[in-house]
């Protein structure tokens, strides 16, 4: 009987340690776009895979505030897990931001190739910050739009360009490139579009569409400005709470669903492209002489945020890998 007793007992301990978990779950992303469904998909089989002891309640919408604001809601326990843009994540750890360098990737595959390489890196640091990482999720080339076309530095010099208020990355690119942006909190582009304090911005082209800045703009430069780094993470202080065995099974469909997350936004951000051509945007494609005079400028942005953001052996860790990866792609034609 006593054993029966003390077996009852352990039982009803360890239960007690890792009881049903509720992440608080916040993005920007609206009901009903691709991020909602994919991350709302991901519930289902998280609820699914771990008989309902963990599940997620999604706050869509921007309703739990910008990036910064969730990141101190993190600090709180308000909010568990959050969906960021390199942003927010440089909020948390500055160094990331070195992915969202102008004019580093100059195609998906470069910028799959080397986030791939630098997913546990990365990983191990946010979790020394108290983060988990449940899979990277990008979303997409940024490119320039404006009410005039930019075929060369010069064109953006002598544009109204915007700039995200708070984001070294674009202050130092800006810099670099010897543009002076009006730096904007994202609710305030529309406004300023419509009243001409800007004439240009910065943007993948699904966010562009969905945030209606596209109706204010006539022109699509063809030169990607950056890759927009994202990702999912959750507070490790929530993810401790979680058996071991969910704990795994939300870093392995996470990351499943953040690639096809991934995948399914490059596919939106073309049939944007696609639908603000049908609606009078132009996509001018830019000389070569002028892409090398963008690719040289954004070389001093990448100095620029050294030793502030990131070292130089992580830069050159990158470029080293690049330099590879284009070689190997280069032998096989």
């Amino acid at each position: 009987m006593r054993k029966i007793l003390l077996i009852l007992m352990i039982i009803g301990f360890t239960s007690g340690i890792f009881a049903r978990t509720v992440i608080k779950f916040a993005t920007l992303a609206p009901e009903g776009s691709t991020y909602y469904v994919v991350m709302d998909s991901l519930n289902k089989e998280i609820q699914r895979l771990t008989n309902g002891e963990v599940k997620f309640k999604i706050f869509a919408g921007g309703i739990q505030g910008d990036e910064k604001d969730v990141v101190r809601k993190f600090r709180y326990n308000q909010i568990h897990s959050a969906g960021f843009t390199g942003v927010g994540l440089g909020e948390i750890l500055p160094e990331v931001r070195v992915l969202d360098l102008p004019m580093l990737f100059r195609n998906y595959e470069e910028a799959d190739y080397v986030t791939s390489l630098l997913y546990d890196e990365f990983a191990r640091k946010f979790e020394e910050k108290g983060y988990v990482i449940l899979g990277w999720a990008d979303v997409g080339f940024a490119y320039v739009f404006s009410q005039k076309p930019i075929l060369s530095l010069d064109d953006l010099r002598g544009t109204k360009m915007w700039m995200w208020e708070g984001d070294p990355v674009a202050e130092a690119t800006f810099k670099a490139l010897k543009v002076n942006a009006t730096p904007l909190a994202l609710p305030d582009v529309i406004t300023s579009l419509q009243t001409h304090l800007i004439e240009a911005v910065y943007v993948p082209p699904l966010p562009a569409v969905t945030l209606q800045w596209y109706t204010r703009l006539q022109t699509m430069m063809d030169l990607p400005l950056a890759n927009v780094t994202g990702a999912v993470l959750i507070s490790k202080r929530v993810f401790n709470k979680i058996s071991p065995e969910n704990q795994q099974i939300l870093r392995d469909r996470g990351k499943d669903f953040m690639r096809e997350l991934v995948r399914r936004a490059r596919i939106d951000n073309q049939k944007s492209i696609e639908l603000m051509e049908q609606n009078g945007v132009k996509v001018v494609k830019v000389p070569q002489e002028s892409i090398d005079e963008f690719y040289q400028a954004a070389r001093t942005a990448h100095q620029a945020l050294v030793g502030k953001l990131y070292s130089q052996e992580l830069l050159d860790k990158i470029y080293n890998a690049l330099d590879e990866f284009r070689a190997r792609k280069a032998a096989l034609k």
